[in-house]
């Protein structure tokens, strides 16, 4: 297999043109030690990736407070980061592939510390929208040559280790999120109060871009390949017919003219797979090797990853809901609970890819949609309006045990068959079925949280408002006076827990002196009993999630090529054989 892939830092300047001028075979990763600090570099631009991804939902308060955002802003600067972030993700790939990975690398992380930069110097919301949407976009340049350098650089005996750490380092990032933005906010560092979520990003992506240039080897498709523009924009126009009801679907009450563009998006993709089709059949440039989809590993591998990261986006954001709006959790208690999930993530991350994936093969991503299952269950017996973090930690330490067994080794499969020449275009498709995952996860939401909260709030807030006339009348307020305010105090909860506070009967109860902190007592009453009720429901859904894992898991090979983690030969033989009976 050949790549043009270089090492300029020990040369002269006619020795590095020369080198530039030709491509040349892959050498073995082995042979260069900075591999490794390379692979930092490019993990350090993961986790800002990952961790920006989530850590803004901390300080919408802030940013609601201090700028006048409006809910629909709010709603653009959270999802519309990781709508633009989705849509660009396969083209990103494939640019890598013709234009050079390490390239396309440097200029995604340069956009995104441009962009960082801009987001926090905002100086309304629709400066701060714009701003994430273009950091969206460096962050789809970006990620995806990460996964394609890794596959062309490293041995393939030490892909399992270096999967291992990313998985987890990216994992560590989502799930320290809160923790981090919630520090951030409350050190108000500079009296930045939330910009220092988005300035953090500045001097380390700045570091990371001058090290990239040294210590990351440029690589890109060993054959000339152009950009196949047709497929660039039916895929863009599908993506976005897909992805814009699925992402803001919720905030606009679902209308009508969402379902349309989602099924419309089907036809779009069949567009989109007939093109490729002819465009493979008359240069072989396609924007997606489509190729790739007759190996059996990258398929399933496909598959069971966007199931994976469906669940995931459903579980944490139902449980972010419940933590800090029903139990009342700050960001900073909310971060640290969920350590939990992030530590039991952590230990079997490692130990799936390194050794128990290749002694056991796909009967560890099996294993691990049964742990998942096993944890939902305990989770499901914990949950209670006055729950302790402690009294979370079992359930969401085997969550996250199963995930690490489940999800961190679904590279390992869908890479193991995919040419060196087509790594962008595989990282990119691999890379945007996870956030298509999220995007699928967010909108279950609206089924399995937001709609049974809605329903159990009114029935939870109902029963309470006897309790609360007669608590208000034991204070004095007069029986038509109280009944007025009994009315409010039940409009206002029930339509707060539907997503749209009644303004006019909140402040008739916020108004009133004797009411108001009666109502803000059985307001925390009812969110708690609503919000528990709701989020259970959410762990049954993730029943079906982790059985449907279980099942996808099956349709990957039995076992990983066993010449990818240098097993003997008697040892590799029998995997052949036991591959071949899969």
């Amino acid at each position: 297999m050949t790549s043009t892939n270089t090492n300029h830092d020990l040369e002269s300047p006619s020795a590095t043109a020369g080198a530039q001028a030709a491509p040349v075979v892959d050498a073995p990763a082995a042979a260069d030690p900075r591999r490794w600090i390379a692979f930092i570099i490019m993990t350090v631009a993961t986790f800002m990736d990952m961790l920006d991804g989530s850590i803004v939902n901390v300080a919408l308060p802030a940013i609601q407070h201090g700028m006048g955002a409006s809910f629909v802003q709010l709603q653009w600067i959270t999802a519309g980061y990781v709508f633009a972030f989705a849509l660009t993700l396969i083209t990103g790939g494939r640019l890598g592939d013709i234009y050079g990975r390490r390239r396309m690398f440097q200029l995604g992380v340069l956009g995104f510390v441009v962009t960082s930069f801009l987001c926090g110097i905002s100086v309304n919301p629709e400066m701060l929208v714009a701003s994430r949407l273009a950091q969206g976009l460096a962050a789809g340049l970006m990620v995806p040559q990460v996964m394609s350098i890794i596959h062309v650089t490293f041995p393939d005996k030490e892909k399992g280790a270096v999967f291992a750490i990313q998985g987890t380092i990216g994992g560590l990032a989502a799930t320290i999120a809160p923790l981090v933005g919630g520090l951030l906010v409350a050190w108000n560092v500079f009296g930045w109060d939330w910009r220092t979520i988005f300035l953090v990003n500045v001097p380390i992506g700045i570091i990371g871009y001058v090290l990239g240039w040294k210590y990351i080897n440029e690589s890109k498709a060993p054959s000339r390949i152009r950009l196949d523009i047709i497929g660039v924009v039916l895929a863009t126009v599908s993506l976005t017919a897909l992805l814009f009801p699925l992402t803001f679907g919720r905030e606009l009450h679902w209308p009508a003219w969402g379902f349309v563009l989602m099924a419309a998006s089907v036809v779009g993709f069949i567009g989109f797979i007939a093109y490729e089709k002819a465009k493979q059949r008359k240069d072989g440039m396609p924007l997606v090797p489509l190729n790739l989809f007759k190996s059996r590993s990258f398929s399933a591998a496909l598959a069971l990853m966007l199931g994976m990261f469906s669940f995931t986006g459903m579980f944490m954001l139902a449980l972010y809901l419940y933590l800090q709006e029903g139990l009342g959790f700050s960001p900073l208690r909310t971060g640290v609970t969920l350590l939990a999930f992030c530590i039991g993530a952590f230990i079997t991350a490692s130990a799936s890819v390194i050794a128990l994936v290749p002694k056991f093969g796909r009967a560890v991503l099996q294993a691990g949609a049964v742990v998942i299952a096993v944890g939902v269950a305990v989770l499901l017996a914990s949950v209670s309006p006055d729950v302790t973090s402690w009294g979370l930690v079992p359930g969401l330490l085997l969550i996250g045990l199963g995930f690490g067994m489940t999800a961190t080794p679904i590279a390992l499969f869908a890479l193991q068959e995919v040419p060196h020449e087509d790594a962008g275009a595989a990282s990119g498709l691999i890379n945007t079925k996870q956030q298509l995952g999220f995007a699928v996860g967010i909108s279950v939401v609206t089924l399995a949280f937001f709609s049974p909260l809605a329903s159990h709030g009114v029935s939870n807030t109902e029963a309470l408002a006897p309790q609360f006339r007669q608590e208000i009348v034991a204070a004095g307020v007069a029986d038509a006076r109280a009944t007025e305010l009994t009315a409010a105090f039940q409009s206002c909860a029930t339509s707060t827990f539907s997503g749209t506070p009644d303004a006019a009967a909140c402040g008739t109860v916020q108004a009133d002196p004797q009411a108001k902190a009666i109502a803000d007592k059985f307001s925390h009453q009812a969110a708690g009993q609503s919000f528990t009720d709701a989020f259970k429901t959410t762990l049954y859904v993730g029943f079906g999630f982790a059985a449907l894992a279980l099942l996808l898991a099956s349709f990957l090979p039995r076992w990983l090529k066993q010449e990818e983690w240098g097993a003997p030969a008697e040892e590799g033989a029998e995997g052949s054989e036991e591959t071949a009976k899969a």
